[in-house]
């Protein structure tokens, strides 16, 4: 199934998504809702990850696509492997963020047609769960950093744009494809 993207203005994306449960780790509704976040994801041609929120659930889950999280961020996309599949984390927590910060550029699947410019830490992890109730801790920088971050605000109910220093409309010549590898998520 794919589900439309959810777009600022609607509640689900300003509200603090729920917990998963413990008793919903591992069964047949979960793997649906991370195979339907999935499947909305890789509909969209610059998305680099999706929070459940942002396909109308308020689950805290968050999910990475497989290339991204294999460190293939700086291929082309042409060249990047999609048949990696994407990464869940469940109930997801900051499990520690850089002091270091970066003003970087960002974009959102929830907020069509606008980019801005954020203040993040360039290293961040995250400790959560998978589909089966295992709890891991992961770790990035750069673009993957960028992601956690991003994705957790989403299970605030902070979209980029609440934090943004600028926000920019992209220009017709950016979404016809001729910015520099857009990343949404």
């Amino acid at each position: 199934m794919i589900d439309p993207i959810v777009e600022k203005g609607a509640k689900v994306l300003g509200e603090h998504a729920h917990e998963v449960p413990k008793d919903f780790f591992g069964t047949k509704k979960l793997a649906t809702l991370i195979a339907r976040m999935s499947a909305s994801l890789r509909t969209t041609e610059h998305g680099v990850a999706i929070a459940a929120p942002q396909i109308g659930l308020s689950y805290r889950i968050f999910v990475v696509r497989g290339c991204i999280m294999a460190g293939q961020e700086g291929l082309p996309k042409a060249e990047r492997d999609d048949t990696i599949p994407d990464v869940v984390f469940i109930n997801p927590k900051m499990a520690k963020i850089s002091r270091k910060k970066e003003l970087l550029e960002e974009a959102c699947l929830s907020v069509p047609g606008y980019y801005g410019f954020i203040k993040r830490s360039v290293q961040a992890t995250v400790r959560a769960y998978d589909k089966d109730g295992k709890r891991f801790e992961r770790g990035g920088s750069g673009l993957l950093a960028q992601i956690f971050q991003h994705e957790t605000d989403h299970l605030e109910g902070i979209l980029y744009v609440d934090k943004a220093e600028e926000v920019h409309e992209t220009k017709k010549e950016e979404e016809d494809g001729v910015k520099k590898d857009e990343q949404n998520s």
